[in-house]
């Protein structure tokens, strides 16, 4: 999957996000990317923090294990989540 690389016991994620949705959600692929709607406008910071939020639920992860590497001010975003034993591909099914 394009979207999602391992990175030693690490997961690497490509996103691309629309702020403001009515529900936070996976919406398919966007342009190589994991498209997430999220329930959060896209100010002060509001939309990034529901993102790492949502991903350490899914992740089963602690919010310190989700990091944004890249994107902190873009739709488009790449994220590591460090120590998580779930496969993300398996959560899309």
């Amino acid at each position: 999957m394009s979207w999602l690389r391992q990175d030693g016991g690490d997961w690497v994620l490509s996103l691309y996000l629309q702020p403001g949705a009515r529900k936070t959600e996976v919406a398919g692929l966007h342009d190589g990317a994991l498209k997430l709607r999220l329930n959060a406008p896209p100010v002060e910071g509001k939309a990034n923090k529901a993102l790492i939020a949502w991903l350490a639920d899914w992740f089963d992860v602690p919010k310190q294990g989700v990091v944004l590497e890249s994107g902190e001010l873009s739709r488009h975003k790449r994220v590591r989540v460090v120590g998580s034993v779930v496969d993300p591909a398996g959560l899309l099914r």
